[in-house]
């Protein structure tokens, strides 16, 4: 083997991997066969490539079934459903005998006919040849000229050249996924969980009272001038289930996305999210949330950042899964209920743009970071003004509803009314919650005649309301209006046989009502 097949040999090397993106999977101790890979793309063929004289095709033949077998068990091991090889042979001269049909026609792997492995040869007088099936099977032109005999530094240069270039490869990309140890992870997963526990010592972390007092998102709170609720509800979660779910998700994606942004742009990008969830859910759910699932979407959002600036990086080292996951959670998402999905894409949407804002460390690339600060200053402008406008803070009954009844828990029945009196005045169609809510408050402020007209709409909207039955049954006892009571004491009892304090209530006005008529 002279230096004009190991410069060949070598060179293609340097062109795969310098030109073609491949990278060197595996290289033999005595470096003279070498397979390659493109991982990013799924369909390129696998290249393995054999320096070796081949005196005849018998000898090419077994190593092509050998290459076979080789490569069906890369396949099983990376999990491709088919396998593509092809397969290099780099001789001084071509076999002696009959060989050329065997390049012609692609070798199968017998078990499964998975594995395909399409030979080609450099060798003197078959140069051209070899180059054009390469180009034709790689689908991308591959040449360059051959000189009759080189040096051994030509072929030391070559080589080195290509090895170089394959370990700068690697080094760049790692380079790239790390950039700093995380840290701020393992602060967050450490908070979260602390606030956990504080909260379960403190009334319940699916205690609603407990969640707002300790800074859980509530819109109408936020209107008055709660700011902070759009912060503090990433480090509270309600209940075991979803602590543990939104902690598992942070160790695996917080500490890849702060791998490969450093502390420092991880922190804003994971805060940024988290605000730009709440606010999302502000907009668009009245419901109390909490929970650092928006924040932990922007952690997706940030991984799909790095995928438009790295995307070969991207696909190659996380890609597909990354969408899949992802893709999964939106479904979720959008079929189940009890959901925030708006924080889910608030945060998500956040992460990306808070990706950008920071980009990546020692790669600063100023004018497209302005345009994505822009972008995040648009979006928080945008976003806070829509929420507190007319139209944002315009409450529905659900927020309402919920904030009437930590009112009512604080004996606080001024606030109570005037919350529930606005759902009244400007809701279209009221539920017969917010009616018995109101004749609850009306009651406790001695407002009885707007007490009862509010317990027959309820009544009204659900005959089956024993409740508000019962209500208006002490109503009518305390206006004398004995009758009434009964009757509707009588409906409350029919609904419910089997509660106690409605059958004391009828033994009462039974009792006035004797009186009532031994009084006659």
């Amino acid at each position: 083997m002279n230096n004009r097949e190991r410069y060949i040999f070598w060179k293609l090397a340097y062109s795969f991997i310098s030109d073609h993106g491949y990278r060197i999977i595996q290289l033999f101790d005595n470096q003279k066969e070498l397979w390659l890979e493109k991982i990013e793309n799924k369909k390129a063929p696998i290249i393995r490539m054999l320096l070796h004289n081949l005196d005849w095709s018998n000898a090419m033949q077994r190593d092509i079934e050998f290459t076979a077998a080789n490569g069906e068990r890369v396949r099983k091991q990376i999990g491709r459903h088919e396998l593509n090889v092809v397969n290099i042979y780099v001789s001084q001269f071509p076999p002696v005998d009959e060989y050329e049909f065997r390049l012609v026609k692609p070798f199968v792997h017998s078990e499964g006919n998975k594995t395909i492995v399409s030979s080609t040869l450099f060798a003197q007088g078959v140069y051209e040849a070899g180059f054009h099936r390469i180009s034709e099977r790689l689908g991308a032109e591959l040449h360059f000229s051959i000189n009759d005999d080189y040096l051994e530094e030509d072929v030391e240069s070559v080589k080195k050249a290509a090895l170089d270039y394959a370990i700068k490869k690697v080094k760049t990309e790692r380079a790239i996924l790390l950039n700093g140890k995380p840290i701020f992870t393992y602060v967050f997963i450490a908070i979260q969980v602390a606030v956990f526990f504080w909260l379960q010592l403190h009334g319940g972390s699916t205690n609603t009272s407990t969640l707002i007092k300790y800074g859980a998102k509530v819109n109408q709170l936020i209107v008055e001038g709660e700011w902070w609720r759009f912060i503090t509800p990433v480090f509270l979660h309600i209940g075991f289930i979803h602590l543990a779910m939104n902690t598992l998700a942070l160790y695996f994606l917080g500490t890849e996305v702060e791998r490969i942004f450093g502390n420092l742009r991880f922190l804003w990008i994971y805060l940024f999210a988290g605000v730009t969830g709440f606010i999302a859910s502000f907009i668009f759910s009245a419901n109390l949330s909490a929970g650092a699932s928006g924040a932990i979407f922007g952690c997706f959002g940030a991984l799909l950042y790095f995928g438009v600036i790295y995307p070969k990086l991207f696909f190659r080292t996380m890609g597909l899964n990354l969408l899949v996951v992802l893709g999964i959670n939106l479904m979720v998402g959008f079929s189940a209920s009890g959901i925030d999905n708006a924080g889910h894409l608030g945060g998500l949407a956040g992460g990306f743009i808070a990706a950008g804002t920071v980009h990546f460390p020692k790669k600063n690339k100023l004018w497209l970071q302005m345009l994505f600060f822009i972008a995040s200053v648009a979006l928080l402008y945008g976003s806070l003004s829509y929420g507190f406008s007319s139209l944002g803070k315009s409450h529905d009954e659900n927020s309402n509803l919920l904030m009437a009844q930590e009112y009512i828990k604080q004996n606080n029945y001024n606030k109570a009314y005037n919350v529930l009196k606005e759902s009244e005045e400007n809701a279209v169609n009221l539920s017969e919650k917010t009616y018995f809510l109101l004749s609850f408050v009306e009651i406790k402020k001695e407002m009885l005649p707007e007490a009862k007209t509010h317990l027959q709409k309820a009544i009204k909207l659900d005959p089956s309301f024993d409740e508000a039955f019962f209500n208006l049954a002490l109503i009518n006892l305390e206006q004398k209006d004995l009758e009434e009571a009964k009757g509707n004491i009588k409906q409350a009892i029919k609904l419910k046989p089997n509660q106690q304090e409605y059958s004391e209530l009828l033994h009462e006005i039974n009792r006035q009502l004797q009186s009532s008529d031994g009084g006659e």
